[in-house]
């Protein structure tokens, strides 16, 4: 099946194209009704179709003949504990502690937050939650105490699941009293609260409430799947809200169970009984799509990381659990390969391992600047692929499709858009735009499975937030352009685009070119205000180790590149050192902070902020911007 056969289909007949590939899935009733249209914009897929998702990632694969195949391998370098679960143990242990949750009053629709690390049993309390039809929501753990209490008090759930600790590098972050606070915070209560006690740290117990995880499911009875309709939700996971409320975007069954299945096959190549490796956290949408329902739906054996890039215990982490696992396929934030090309820029340390079962690596979740992407090809001699989705959308926008022939590759682009997204260019007022025209990046409605149809609670905000901005389109909130031969170039969010002197202008593009210098390990660039042109960019730049060079000397070179590339409109002339960028935990680089930052201008710092120190060094850096300016 070629690429453009596949992708001229979804977009001509939508409806038609997607009941083909739901037709080959282990539904209990098979849906008649493809695709449904609502009066508001948005779509339902698979209405009258009935399913589980646990069922399909455990009980199905063992009647494949997979029972003893390896289903998760947790990998745990900060506890140097390493455990294999095959799919027979996993539906064992899955459907134990589905059976303790129904035993504790958890029903379908009801919902339950889980805030753990990555542990085995995260993976485990997602499935089993799928299993009973309860709606989970991961919350990334280790979050503030009041941010767990907003999640908890939007999702409304009746138990939560949590751990006693979690590890940060040689840290141990205690749980237990977050979760405490977060309960004194909000006002919603669940029932009970269960606590998986790790040996790093013991977890007090308030009598009547917290129940002792391993205690409590060894005296649990195994349940079956449950028969859920693919309108189901399957679970909530929020997102960052501009009003301060997070957004609790809705996965439903039905179409996130027909995407992957697509995604795992056609767009990372990955076949049942192979290696995949996704390098998140199950907190975030990847964690959910490529660490849990993905692979483990596609007969994978699915590789579960405790652990960082770097200093657990090197730079050569990641390429070790590739030799040992045999890893065929892998994905991961361009921000963990800079860190690792940081601390080993020549690729000494990856060149211990042997890679031969790797057949490619896909990076996603920022924009993968050219730099990094040539480094990684030229080190680790494999395909390197940038491809690009958002938590709303569960699954890639824009890809290689290494699964289906002929999609083809392009470097500095996102790839060409996946079967099943019409990705188009809008200019302010809504009109088209025609190839290599930036503009706002927009989806033509209907969005295929798997994408997010509203959020928990406030219909009306999905709609709003996604679909009112320019009519009969999904509105990413992204900016770019597509080449004459339909590749999507992705420059950043639509206000990482400045204004200089009337002339508008890509922080995205101007960051390639100074990541690109051989000096820069990472950089973010950001426009800040002037009082004659408006906004003029500037450039924050972490350097390689033991790097000769002055900061003089590296301001002057990247101005250079940036004139010769870009031209002297772009008013490119102010560089700053710094040691490092503030990032969330999931390791996006925070550019509204930093804009904020080099206003002067008053900022909250976010609950997904990696290290609140970092900001104290950056402005520190900045206030001599300031005092200069």
């Amino acid at each position: 099946m070629t690429y453009q056969h596949c992708y001229d289909r979804s977009i001509a007949d939508p409806a038609a194209f997607w009941a083909e590939q739901a037709n080959d899935f282990a539904w209990y009733r098979k849906p008649t009704q493809t695709l449904t249209e609502n009066a508001d914009g948005t779509h339902q897929w698979f209405s009258d179709g009935r399913l589980n998702s646990c069922y399909l990632a455990l009980d199905y694969q063992i009647e494949q003949g997979r029972g003893e195949q390896v289903a998760l391998i947790y990998d745990s370098p900060v506890t140097h504990t390493q455990q294999t679960f095959t799919y027979l143990q996993m539906r064992d242990e899955v459907a134990r502690l589905a059976g303790l949750l129904r035993q504790l009053g958890v029903e379908k629709g009801d919902g339950v937050i889980i805030y753990m690390p990555m542990v085995p049993q995260a993976a485990m309390a997602m499935l089993a939650c799928a299993r009973i039809g309860a709606v989970h929501s991961v919350v990334f753990g280790g979050f503030a105490a009041n941010e767990l209490a907003l999640r908890i008090d939007d999702a409304r759930p009746k138990l939560l699941l949590t751990a006693s600790c979690g590890l940060e590098f040689d840290r141990v972050i205690a749980y237990k009293p977050l979760v405490d606070r977060a309960l004194q915070l909000a006002q919603h209560q669940p029932r009970q609260v269960l606590v998986l006690q790790r040996p790093q740290a013991r977890a007090e117990m308030i009598e009547g409430r917290d129940l002792d995880w391993q205690a409590a499911v060894a005296s649990a009875e195994p349940v079956a799947p449950v028969e859920l309709g693919a309108a189901d939700p399957l679970y909530i996971m929020y997102t960052s809200g501009t009003t301060g409320k997070p957004k609790g975007i809705v996965r439903e069954n039905g179409g996130n169970a027909v995407a992957l299945k697509f995604a795992m096959q056609h767009i990372y190549g990955m076949q049942p009984g192979d290696v995949w490796w996704g390098i998140s956290d199950v907190g975030w949408v990847v964690g959910h799509s490529l660490i849990v329902y993905g692979p483990l739906m596609n007969g994978c054996t699915s590789v579960f990381y405790e652990g960082k890039p770097i200093r657990t215990p090197d730079a050569g982490a990641y390429w070790r659990v590739v030799e040992q696992y045999k890893v065929n396929g892998m994905f991961c934030a361009p921000t963990a390969m800079r860190a690792v090309r940081k601390e080993d820029p020549e690729g000494l340390l990856l060149r211990k391992y042997d890679l031969s079962s790797l057949r490619q690596l896909f990076l996603a979740g920022e924009k993968l600047d050219s730099s990094t992407h040539q480094w990684l090809e030229a080190t680790s001699g494999k395909a390197v692929h940038d491809h690009w989705w958002q938590t709303e959308t569960g699954w890639p926008v824009t890809a290689p499709c290494v699964g289906l022939d002929g999609s083809g590759v392009r470097a500095g682009s996102s790839n060409r858009a996946v079967p099943g997204y019409h990705v188009q260019v809008l200019d302010d007022d809504g009109h088209l735009l025609g190839p290599n025209q930036q503009g706002a990046i927009v989806i033509a409605l209907p969005l295929p499975p798997g994408c997010s149809q509203t959020l928990w609670g406030d219909h009306a905000r999905y709609v709003q937030s996604y679909l009112q901005t320019y009519p009969g389109y999904y509105h990413t909130g992204d900016g770019g352009y597509l080449d004459d031969d339909g590749f999507v170039y992705i420059m950043g969010r639509t206000d990482d685009v400045i204004n200089v002197s009337g002339h508008r202008l890509s922080t995205g593009e101007m960051e390639d070119l100074v990541a690109a210098h051989p000096a820069v390990a990472e950089c973010a660039v950001i426009g800040v205000y002037d009082e004659i042109k408006g906004q003029v960019p500037l450039a924050l730049v972490v350097l390689k180790d033991a790097t000769p060079i002055s900061e003089q000397q590296l301001q002057s070179e990247l101005v250079a590149r940036v004139r010769e590339q870009i031209g002297a409109l772009a008013c490119f002339n102010q560089v700053r050192v710094v040691k490092r960028l503030p990032k969330t935990r999931s390791g996006k680089i925070l550019r509204a902070v930093l804009r904020k930052i080099a206003d002067q201008q008053p900022y909250t710092p976010p609950s997904t902020l990696d290290d609140p120190a970092v900001l104290d060094e950056i402005e520190a850096v900045l206030a001599s911007l300031a005092r200069a300016g």
